[in-house]
């Protein structure tokens, strides 16, 4: 009686132990309810950016012409989607990743950044916002690679959810396979319809216009389809356009 009643309170033990050292699962947050806005962000976008790298060249490069080339793809940044970011000024503000000083960048959440800004895209009043970014994944289906000498290396869209509105996509270099990452995301807080949109290089200082001619690419495509889409001004870039010889 003795012994099974120490091999009880053994066991009772044993369990309490283990029910302290696991880690108490996270509910899933109601929207509607109060959260701190980190955790609450998090749960917003958190997983949407795939990132997993290209093992190989995408499929859709223009030549195998520099196959045996060592490529220089740089790694993918770890803080890529829609998150609590800083200013400039030092104030918080919710959007995606900004740009370094580097004239090899350009995001439409930095407004204080005025060499690396670009205006939002604003998709048609007649889609809603799931419609919408369906229609822009169907744009960016249809790039073309090496179009004014950039992205020959081909493209892939690693991320697509429209309604949530996030769009990922990754674009290389055809001869020693840079790659740079390109988003489109729908902000807290930012106007009605707008889409903000980020293009930056992994590595180097200067892009040699690349960031610059595929945005323009990727806004007459939209205006096409009725978006408002303006791109990157040379004129208002003065610095990116010297430096890059353009």
């Amino acid at each position: 009686m003795k012994a099974a009643l120490q091999i009880s309170l053994l066991f009772l033990l044993v369990v309490q132990c283990v029910s302290w050292s696991m880690p108490p699962s996270d509910p899933i947050p109601d929207p509607k309810s109060t959260l701190p806005r980190r955790q609450a962000l998090l749960w917003i976008s958190g997983g949407l950016v795939s990132t997993a790298q290209p093992a190989n060249a995408f499929e859709n490069k223009i030549s195998n012409k520099y196959d045996d080339r060592p490529k220089r793809r740089g790694p993918q940044p770890k803080d890529l989607g829609v998150a609590i970011r800083q200013s400039l000024d030092q104030e918080e503000y919710v959007g995606l990743k900004g740009c370094g000083p580097a004239p090899n960048c350009f995001s439409s959440t930095i407004p204080d950044d005025p060499d690396h800004s670009v205006p939002a895209f604003i998709w048609p009043k007649d889609k809603d916002q799931e419609a919408a970014f369906l229609q822009l994944e169907q744009v960016l289906k249809k790039y073309t690679p090496g179009q004014n000498g950039v992205d020959g290396g081909g493209f892939e869209i690693r991320t697509v959810d429209a309604k949530k509105g996030y769009i990922y996509v990754q674009y290389e270099a055809l001869k020693n396979g840079y790659i740079d990452d390109v988003e489109f995301a729908v902000i807290p807080g930012t106007p009605e319809r707008s889409v903000q949109v980020r293009s930056s290089s992994r590595i180097g200082y200067l892009d040699f216009g690349v960031n610059g001619k595929r945005l323009n690419f990727i806004a007459n495509a939209l205006r096409a389809e009725g978006w408002e889409a303006e791109g990157v001004d040379y004129k208002t870039h003065p610095l990116y356009t010297e430096e890059n010889r353009l």
